[in-house]
Parts: C-alpha cells; sequence; structure tokens
C-alpha cells in the first residue's frame, strides 16, 4: 500500500474530475493492461522530466517496462517512484515515513510533481488529502502520510 498522487493531461473543454470520470469509464478490470505506445512529444515530456528531476533534486534510477516509465529516487529522504504513462502519472511513497522524515519525502513528493506538471502539461492532484499540487501544501500530506505510517507500524507489525 503506499500513498498516491495523480497527475492526468485534463482532456479540453472538461474539469480534471470529469477527464478522469472519462478515464475510469472506460477501465476493464478484467483486460490486459494496454503496452506502453508513446508518442514523440511524450517521450520528450519524460526525457524533459527525468533530466530535470536529475539537477534540480538528485540522482535517480529510471526503467522502462512494457505498462510505464518509471524513476524512483535514490537516496534521502526516501523513495519516490514517478510511473509515466503519457496522459497519466503517478508519484508513490510508501507508508513507512514518520513525523520530519515525512514531511521531507512529501516536499520531495511535490517537488517531483511541480516538475511533471512543468515538463509535461499534466495536472496533478493529492486524493489523500484533496488538494491539488501545484497550490496545496505539502505539510498537509506529511500529516497523512505520517499518520497512517504511525498507525500502520503499530498495527501490522
Amino acid at each position: 500500500m503506499t500513498y498516491d498522487i495523480m497527475l492526468v493531461r485534463v482532456q479540453p473543454g472538461l474539469t480534471l474530475q470529469e477527464t478522469l470520470d472519462r478515464f475510469n469509464a472506460s477501465f476493464d478490470p478484467d483486460a490486459d493492461l494496454p503496452l506502453l505506445r508513446l508518442t514523440d512529444t511524450q517521450r520528450d515530456e519524460w526525457d524533459r522530466i527525468l533530466d530535470r528531476v536529475s539537477r534540480d533534486i538528485g540522482a535517480v534510477d529510471s526503467e522502462e517496462y512494457l505498462y510505464s516509465l518509471t524513476m524512483e529516487t535514490v537516496g534521502p529522504p526516501g523513495r519516490v517512484q514517478l510511473d509515466y504513462c503519457g496522459d497519466t502519472a503517478h508519484i508513490e511513497i510508501a507508508y513507512r515515513h514518520t513525523g520530519p522524515a515525512a514531511l521531507e519525502v512529501m516536499e520531495l513528493a511535490y517537488r517531483i510533481a511541480h516538475i511533471v506538471e512543468d515538463e509535461s502539461g499534466l495536472t496533478g492532484h493529492d486524493f489523500e488529502v484533496g488538494q491539488p499540487t501545484r497550490s496545496g501544501a505539502p505539510v498537509k500530506a506529511a500529516d497523512r502520510l505520517s499518520a497512517i505510517s504511525d498507525w500502520a507500524q503499530h498495527h501490522l507489525n
């Protein structure tokens, strides 16, 4: 289980929620995932995201899978994973950070979200705390991450 932040390319004339509703309506849980087929523009976006995260934040590992491109941070304050699919992306943070460590990792996740938004035009939203990543407060996300991590560490071990 991870703390997830979603980024999506909002369709012209639609709101973020309407775009998500269309994505969800076309989702078939029984179907195989479609293979990743990025346009040249989407591939360029990914390259810019990787370059900028590496330059502005630090070292990352990246891989290309059949269904997505993946990048994860290396080193402190903790692992943040970004999966990019062209018209959508997801940022995942493990529920293992509490207190000040949660704030550090959420500030990192929000910085990555801002880079993705800047370089791709995707719109980020943190549904865990109901706020856009562009203007939302990482401290609010960190409080949520910390609370669930603390609960999990005490009840699931």
